[in-house]
């Protein structure tokens, strides 16, 4: 049975994913970045090769040996805590389609809005049109997103929508810099909470 759950990554994982291109542009060289969730490190590198100062945090033991090797320091430990960094010590945290995947999504945006100036935060939009018609349809959770897992075997646990997390946003002292979207094969550019996959968006501390 397929689970990710737990992921464990080999020893030469390099998971590359769409998303990273636009999370590069938008961070500048010279930037101090966390990798929330880092995974086995492919973004944190690719930032550094980059010019950008980039570090993380991952719960998984695999991901963390597997970052290491790409030469990105990186610490064990969850993320939805209280992370062992001062006030503003980074101009950028990322949260790479992780948010949706953690106990307490509140706690960790808190933080990365404590830790840093600017926050980029990516994650799945569950409000896509094809999950609405099979879930209208069929009457049973939406697959369509969850990449061959069900709805027991997946670490996402908060599913959310873009409007979700506008709503969400609304909880903190922060200001929406910027926002992209990924849609599939055709970007359509409208009604993003309908048509997209993966909302992109940076906010700022105010």
């Amino acid at each position: 049975m397929n689970d990710n759950r737990n992921y464990k990554f080999t020893a030469n994982s390099n998971i590359k994913r769409k998303e990273f291109e636009a999370i590069i542009k938008i961070i500048p060289p010279k930037s101090r970045v966390v990798d929330l969730g880092c995974g086995d490190g492919m973004l944190a590198k690719l930032l550094i090769g980059n010019g950008v100062d980039c570090e993380g945090v991952e719960i998984s033991q695999s991901g963390v040996s597997s970052a290491k090797r790409k030469g990105v320091k990186v610490i064990k430990g969850r993320i939805d805590t209280r992370f062992p960094f001062k006030d503003k010590q980074f101009d950028y945290s990322v949260c790479n389609v992780t948010l949706q995947m953690v106990m307490f999504p509140e706690v960790l945006f808190d933080e990365m809005v404590r830790i840093s100036r600017y926050q980029i935060v990516t994650f799945p939009n569950f409000a896509f049109f094809l999950n609405r018609i099979q879930l209208l349809l069929n009457g049973k959770m939406p697959t369509f997103m969850l990449f061959g897992y069900e709805w027991y075997s997946t670490g996402h646990i908060h599913q959310l929508s873009v409007r979700d997390f506008e709503d969400f946003l609304r909880n903190y002292k922060v200001r929406i810099v910027d926002k992209d979207f990924i849609y599939p094969k055709v970007r359509y550019g409208l009604f993003p909470n309908l048509f997209s996959t993966l909302g992109i968006y940076v906010t700022e501390s105010l």
